[in-house]
């Protein structure tokens, strides 16, 4: 069973200054972590009744499994991903962890 880690990117005050680093520096960063996939980036869309989404970008990280997930955390590109948040996610990140179930 496969296994994702999710990134919810809170809305920037910079959303140019943070997209530029996103994509050339953090997602090639953290492209390079052992074991990994697949990895998806999403700018959400409004909600109902056009609500903007609370999130400015959802990063989906998979795995073949959890013991392939846990391999790359802690190591030296996990760490440089980790510290590299600092730089441009100051409206806040979280992240989520689990099991993939596929339903259909």
């Amino acid at each position: 069973m496969s296994f994702q880690m999710i990134g919810m990117y809170r809305t920037p005050e910079d959303v140019a200054t943070f997209d530029h680093h996103y994509v050339t520096v953090h997602a090639p960063l953290a492209a390079t972590l052992p074991g990994l996939r697949r990895f998806t980036m999403t700018h959400p869309a409004p909600g109902p009744k056009g609500k903007p989404s609370e999130y400015h970008l959802v990063s989906t990280l998979t795995f073949d499994d959890e013991a392939s997930f846990a391999a790359a955390l802690g190591g030296e590109v996990d760490q440089q991903a980790v510290a590299d948040l600092s730089n441009f996610a100051a409206a806040g990140v979280t992240i989520l962890t689990g099991p993939v179930t596929t339903l259909l």
